[in-house]
């Protein structure tokens, strides 16, 4: 407990005539959109609420609630934020990205306990970046965080046991069959390498404490089907590859999951759900036992505007595409109507921007 042992003159309580213990036990309850309003009370306050305590207490006790940020282009080339308000059922400009990102394309993006993290990326007339800078949600402020071993660009990045992992993607004048390996309690990276990764990777998952990588022989267009660019691969099939962390080892896995996982992929409660875009949009769900895709239901072309993006939050699944037009899908309430899935949307913004990523951040 911060500043709980420190029972000299310098002592301050964070409510005057409350232990420490009780007195967080109240506050962790306040709702997330309140905090801010917390941190001007007292500089005891701001720093509980800015600390890791905060953040340890309310996750351990599932009082944390999680925000979706997306990470956008618009139709000047500059990278930019939204963040989701879900109760007024909208998006709403956020922070603005660090002036070094502005105008980078192949930006990977991830979340890691209470931050953002932007990795590498390019310019046309620059190589790939090592530069990683995280946005940490407690204190709404950038940071500096170690570089990459490796520069990369159009890589793709996945939080798993406490760590990030970048994986592929282009390196300064050459393709990289390596991945980065980021412990934020050290602040360092490591580097491995394998000739089984293939340095363009379509999409990836964190699934059953490993990593799954999507590559293969497809070209996506960027503003019909692509999910995330439109680029061919040098792998001569679609494939998918899992990582374990725990034996440093890779595997191909089983055709059948290669077969279904044509467009943006999130895991529920450890189920991978992919989202067909090839005819319509459909919701499929990865069968691990049987080894073989579900269809949990249709949503209408009206409402989606591919191509989309996946996040979830609990059991709610955000499907997030051009423009930020936004269908919500409650896994625990879904159910079909004549084949198509009851949901609600969220408006698509008036102005043109597409999006590079999205994330969920919890605190």
């Amino acid at each position: 407990m911060e500043g709980g042992g420190e029972m000299g003159s310098s002592y301050t309580p964070i409510i005057s005539g409350l232990p420490d213990d009780i007195a967080l036990f109240c506050l962790a309850r306040v709702p997330r959109r309140y905090h801010h309003v917390l941190k001007c009370v007292s500089r005891r306050w701001r720093a509980l609420v800015c600390g890791e305590t905060w953040h340890l207490y309310r996750r351990e006790h599932n009082l944390d609630e999680a925000w979706v940020y997306a990470l956008c282009r618009d139709n000047e080339g500059r990278a930019c934020f939204y963040l989701l308000d879900a109760e007024r059922r909208c998006w709403k400009p956020f922070q603005g990205v660090l002036p070094q990102f502005l105008k980078r394309k192949g930006i990977a993006c991830e979340a890691l306990g209470k931050k953002l993290y932007l990795l590498g990326g390019c310019r046309l007339s620059e190589d790939a970046s090592d530069e990683v800078y995280c946005y940490d949600a407690s204190t709404n402020s950038w940071e500096e965080a170690a570089p990459l071993k490796i520069a990369r660009c159009y890589c793709v990045c996945q939080a798993l046991n406490g760590r990030l992992y970048a994986i592929g993607g282009m390196g300064s004048g050459s393709n990289l069959c390596s991945w980065d390996t980021y412990d934020p309690n050290s602040n360092s990276w490591t580097t491995h390498s394998n000739s089984s990764v293939f340095p363009e990777i379509e999409d990836s998952v964190a699934l059953d404490e490993k990593l799954y990588i999507l590559c293969g022989e497809k070209v996506y267009n960027p503003r019909a089907m692509s999910f995330r660019r439109g680029t061919s691969l040098i792998s001569p099939k679609p494939e998918v590859l899992a990582y374990d962390p725990s034996e440093d080892v890779w595997q191909k896995i089983d055709n059948n999951m290669v077969s279904g996982w044509c467009g943006p992929a999130v895991v529920v409660d450890g189920t991978l759900y992919v989202l067909d875009q090839n005819s319509g949009t459909k919701l499929m769900m990865w069968k691990a036992e049987s080894k073989d895709w579900v269809a949990v239901g249709r949503l209408s072309t009206w409402l989606t505007r591919p191509p989309c993006h996946l996040v979830a939050v609990g059991r709610t699944i955000f499907v997030i595409g051009m423009e930020l037009s936004t269908v919500v899908i409650d896994l625990n309430m879904a159910a079909n109507v004549d084949g198509m899935m009851v949901c609600y949307s969220i408006p698509k913004l008036d102005c043109d921007v597409d999006v590079i990523s999205c994330k969920a951040l919890a605190i």
